[in-house]
């Protein structure tokens, strides 16, 4: 008792040196806290061989008197890094999974003879994955954003037991081009697709620079660790096939799954929450508003956040995941 009342007295001060300014003081607080209880957990990474064709690296923190499970599903142009914080905070309480897509990091990049990676083709790896792990998912949360969310959501359409619930946000579930930046709609068109997809693979320093940040106000910048952004660099190109490589293929099938979720969108029955970044210009928020109005979600709108939620405030997707669990 001692203890803990010491640790939130020390958290308490921070706060008031620091005028609770920020994610960074949340984050820091909730870790602060946690740590009153336990240390932190050490993700582990390794790999798992989910169908013949496809290895995914992952990252898992154990927890044997675990709450529930969490699995995270990242976008481009992320790796797995992009949860190691947030995973080592939820790990007290929650075992965590997170993996690289196929064409990410240093999961399979099998030929496009035998894997497209389109939104359905990754909706499959991650039935796989739970499936191959042995994930209870009735006890399960996922949390899916960008290219991850789609194929989350065209799993739970298949089996409405996929995850307990399901937390999405920052994608198009529509297609709906008009909601998207231009480059974006640029590779949605099959007539511009060659062309920006090469420019994607030329600009690959810039994209890992800026892209995180892009369309924010300088005082909102953040960085992402120095461990993600080497990662990302170094799992861009394995063997063949860069990470635009992957993106281009996922968007040359994207029209034809968004089209196909949404003729089957009232089939979708597992409970979903919606969440978006107020400031995104990759997916604007109007594309969110029309998934939840149309499937009778909970939308989440969050001020003066970009496209990459998870990164920019990590003490919020923290709370948010927490909040799943606690729903009834």
């Amino acid at each position: 008792m001692v203890k803990d009342m010491t640790m939130k007295t020390t958290v308490r001060s921070a706060l008031r040196f620091t005028g609770a300014a920020g994610p960074a003081a949340a984050l820091a607080a909730t870790l602060l806290i946690g740590n009153a209880h336990a240390a932190t957990p050490t993700p582990e990474i390794g790999f798992v061989q989910v169908n013949p064709d496809i290895k995914l690296r992952r990252l898992v923190v154990h927890n044997a008197r675990a709450k529930g499970t969490v699995l995270f599903l990242h976008g481009f142009p992320e790796t797995l890094y992009a949860w190691k914080d947030v995973a080592s905070s939820l790990g007290q309480d929650y075992e965590v999974h997170a993996f690289d897509w196929p064409g990410y990091g240093e999961s399979s990049r099998p030929g496009v003879d035998k894997f497209s990676y389109g939104p359905r083709d990754y909706a499959k790896v991650l039935v796989d994955y739970i499936s191959t792990t042995g994930i209870d998912k009735q006890r399960l949360v996922i949390y899916a954003t960008d290219i991850g969310a789609l194929p989350a959501l065209m799993a739970a359409v298949d089996d409405p037991a996929i995850a307990r619930r399901i937390i999405v946000g920052d994608f198009a579930p529509f297609n709906r081009p008009q909601f998207m930046q231009e480059r974006l709609q640029g590779l949605k068109d099959p007539a511009t697709a060659d062309a920006v997809h090469a420019a994607f693979n030329r600009t690959r320093d810039e994209i890992l620079q800026n892209a995180f940040t892009r369309g924010l106000p300088e005082s909102s910048h953040y960085e992402v660790s120095p461990e993600f952004k080497a990662d990302m660099a170094r799992g861009w190109q394995n063997g063949a096939l860069t990470s635009a490589d992957a993106f281009y293929q996922y968007y040359t099938r994207f029209t034809r799954d968004q089209d196909d979720f949404e003729a089957n969108l009232a089939r979708l029955k597992t409970h979903v929450t919606v969440i978006w970044g107020e400031k995104d210009i990759y997916i604007r928020k109007e594309m969110g508003e029309e998934l939840a109005s149309r499937a009778h979600l909970n939308l989440k709108l969050l001020p003066g956040i970009g496209h990459y939620p998870h990164l920019q405030d990590k003490a919020a997707t923290i709370s948010e995941v927490r909040a799943a669990f606690d729903a009834e």
